[in-house]
Formats: structure tokens, sequence, C-alpha cells
């Protein structure tokens, strides 16, 4: 997988930050390379997040976010300033973006200044940015700014328009790298050098055609990495696939949806998990989401569901959000249950009308933003499983798939 082709939930998120016409999007361009941005002198161009995925070294694949105005104004302004701070709810890094002549015209930075409060108590790596410097003296704006914060009066100083100072921002982004968490493996701690691992993927209606999807590209990619084997088969192959191994395999991970199967014709000393299980260790808290499988057997008639995707897709007959997990919760608990659905950046702000929160591996959210939406659910009293748990869970067989995992004696009661 090439740089071009990092999925969004692989990518480091900059947002920037600003009051209108601050320059934002031209800064944008400026570190792109490229126009990538609507640049427009008219206040309110940026109505809404707008992302733009690129290669910004030393970063590597990173998502920029351009954001509305924080001076936005009206209720229709409220609300995109509303959305504008939700952003903080993903970023890596925040980019604040002020007009170094209007801020020497009008001497204060109220909206600025309360984001970065924000900034700090979601401790999120931040660089204020002087732009428009071009349009300045330097002494003058050296002189108001020596008295203000320390990240205000070392901010960078930069001209989007004319290129001035990019380099010297790109690398104190560079410079942020140390300060971000380092992700934890997706499988790669579970595997030694030339262990075999098989990957069980059902080719259904479901099924993408002419590729898989993105956790199963992922697991492949890091099984690879670790030196182990890889062997990819269909549920219906796995029996004999496993009898005809010179060597038992380490471990085998399914997708969700055939864990029974996969169960019964896995030997019970083959550790066995799903692709959505790895991906809540991955993005999420895996204990959080164990634990809410418990809210299961609770449920009652009339409880109301959602079920929440990180992402968006064309809904097959036989989709596993909208369809066939609804099917188990109902034969499972016997109750007669309500499903609401959201999906991409749709997660509902309000959650106390909900029993559980079903969701979905997250592939395509960064950990993050999945660890986020825990939180709310959290704060909310609604308790929060995924996919694959609550699968294995209905099916019996959570405590089995929590085997691969160091801290499974953590996990399941």
């Amino acid at each position: 997988m090439g740089l071009n082709d990092t999925p969004r939930g692989e990518r480091l998120h900059i947002a920037l930050f600003g009051r209108r016409n601050a320059g934002k999007s031209s800064l944008i361009n400026a570190l792109a390379g490229q126009e990538l941005s609507i640049v427009s002198g008219i206040k309110g161009t940026t109505t809404d997040p707008v992302y733009k995925a690129m290669e910004l070294l030393p970063l590597g694949p990173v998502m920029l976010i351009d954001t509305p105005g924080l001076d936005d104004e009206g209720e229709l302004g409220k609300e995109r300033i509303k959305r504008a701070k939700a952003v903080l709810n993903k970023a890596d890094i925040a980019l604040l973006v002020a007009d170094a002549g209007e801020f020497l015209e009008k001497g204060e930075l109220t909206e600025e200044l309360a984001l970065v409060s924000l900034i700090e108590e979601k401790k999120i790596p931040c660089i204020f940015v002087w732009n428009k410097t071009d349009l300045v003296k330097k002494e003058a704006l050296a002189g108001k700014i020596k008295d203000l914060s320390k990240l205000l009066a070392e901010g960078s100083q930069v001209s989007a328009k004319e290129g001035k100072g990019i380099l010297e921002l790109k690398e104190r982004l560079g410079g942020l790298l140390p300060e971000l968490e380092e992700k934890r493996p997706l499988v790669a701690d579970l595997l030694s050098p030339m262990d075999t691992v098989v990957l069980v993927v059902p080719i259904d209606e479901s099924a993408p055609k002419g590729r898989l999807i993105l956790p199963q590209q992922q697991v492949i990619r890091e099984a690879l990495e670790a030196s182990a084997a890889t062997v990819v088969v269909k549920e219906t192959e796995l029996r004999e696939t496993l009898a005809g191994l010179g060597k038992k395999p380490k471990l085998v991970i399914t997708d969700s949806q055939a864990f029974s199967v996969v169960d019964k014709d896995t030997p019970a000393d083959i550790l066995l998990t799903s692709f959505s299980i790895l991906f809540a260790r991955y993005k999420g808290e895996l204990s959080r989401l164990v634990e809410g499988a418990r809210a299961i057997e609770g449920l009652k008639d009339g409880d109301v569901i959602l079920m929440a995707e990180g992402c968006t897709h064309h809904r097959q007959c036989n989709d596993i959000g909208t369809v066939k997990l609804p099917r188990w919760l109902v034969e499972y608990t016997g109750k007669k249950l309500v499903f609401e659905t959201s999906s991409g950046v749709g997660f509902p702000e309000d959650l106390s009308k909900y029993a559980l929160v079903v969701h979905c591996g997250a592939c395509m959210l960064q950990e993050k933003e999945m660890k986020h939406r825990i939180r709310r659910a959290l704060d909310s009293q609604v308790p929060m499983v995924n996919y694959g748990i609550a699968i294995a869970y209905m099916k019996g067989i959570l405590k089995r798939s929590l085997e691969p995992f160091k801290e499974k004696e953590l996990l399941y009661v």
C-alpha cells in the first residue's frame, strides 16, 4: 500500500482553525504545494470542515482539515463554529491561524485564546501560525507579541500567499512527531517470525468484487512485517486447510459473521479471534467494549439500539449492520427492539435515548475519534460494544476469542 493509498483512519489528522479570512485555505495550499482548497476574499467561504488527504514530509500521509471561521455570525454561524470545534475530537495536531495584520489593527485574540483553552484541555499538540506577515512590518509584530503567552509569542510567522516560512512550519510539524502517541500493533505483537496465521474470509454478496476489505489488507500487511506466513481461505475450506498445513498455525482470524462455523472447525488448541475484535483493541478500548457486551442480557422490549458505522457504503440486501446483527440481537434476547443507524461522521450528539450502541470495527476511523465515541457513550452511561464482540458474545465464544490477548484476564468474567 503506497502513501497515496493510506486509508483515512491511518493518516495523521492536522486541523486548521482560525477566524474567517485568516488564510487557513491558503495555508493548506501552501503546505500541499498545490491548489487543494478554494481561496476567496469573501468571508465564510469554508462553511463545513473540508478534508484533504496528502503526503506531507517529514510526517508522511496526513489528512488536512480546513474548518469554518471561529468568528462566524448568526444562528447558522454558531452551528458552523460548533462543527469547527468538534473537529478537535479527531485532530492529532492543531494549527491555530491568525491574520497578523488584523491583530496589529485590533489588538485582540478573543476567539483564538478561547480555542487554545480547549486545545490544551484535550492535550493536542498545537502550533500558533501568524499568517499574512508579508503585509505587516516585522518589527511591529515582534513588539506586539513579545508579551503574549509562549505559544503565541513563539508562533510560526508565514506568508501563505508568498510561501514564506512554510518550510520552517513543516519542520516544526515534523518535530511534533515524538509527542504523538505510538500506535499499538494491530496483530504484529501476537506473532513471531515464521508463525502461520490463517485468515478466514467469506466470499458472499457483501464481499467487494475483486478485492479484500481494509481490515483484511491491514492484517496481511502486519503479518508480513512480522515475518509470519499468511494463509487466506473461505470458511468452507478451513477444516481441510488446517488438516493440510505442515504445522499448527499460531492464530486463526475470521470475519465475525463466520464465527460459529470457524469456531467449530478450529481445534481448541489453536488461538481464534476476529478482525473486528482486533480492531476493537487497535482503535478503541477493548475492555470497555467487552464490558458493553454484557448489556445485551438486560435489553427490554422497546429499547432503542444504535447501529453505528464509521464509514458510508452501499448496503447489501443482507447487510451486517442493518440486517444480520439486528436479527441476531432480536433472536438472542427474544425482545422487540428498535434499531436506528448512523454512518460516517454522523455519530449522534445525544446518546441518552439508546439502551446500547453497537459499533462497527472502525477501520475507517482514527483511534482518537473512536475513543472519543467510546467516551461519549461512557459519559452518557450508555454501554457500547462492537460488531465482532457482540457476535462472539451471542454465539457463546467471546471468552475463546479473547484468549490471544495478553490482557485477557482483565477482559472477561
